[in-house]
């Protein structure tokens, strides 16, 4: 993949995470519903305050849903947020 972020922007792989209740039905995606969106990091840019983030390549990360912009290559999508929409890192 030839994508690069540049400056304070990561480029994120989402996860998508089918939500389930307790009872075990399947919730889809269309219900509206305010929710985190999850995702692996495949690049960071070199900008100076992502850099503080101590992020690196493979983390999975928590960021707002409607966080970023939308990139599509190869039939795949992918998204660039902004390191202020990064919201947590999964350890």
């Amino acid at each position: 993949m030839g994508i690069k972020p540049i400056g304070d922007r990561v480029l994120v792989e989402p996860v998508t995470v089918a939500e389930v209740t307790k009872s075990g039905i399947v919730l889809p995606d269309t219900i509206d519903k305010e929710k985190k969106a999850e995702g692996r990091i495949l690049a960071i840019g070199n900008g100076e305050k992502v850099s503080k983030l101590g992020l690196a390549v493979g983390a999975k990360i928590i960021f707002g849903q409607y966080a970023g912009d939308e990139v599509k290559v190869d039939n795949k999508e992918y998204k660039i947020i902004n390191h202020e929409d990064i919201l947590a890192v999964i350890e």
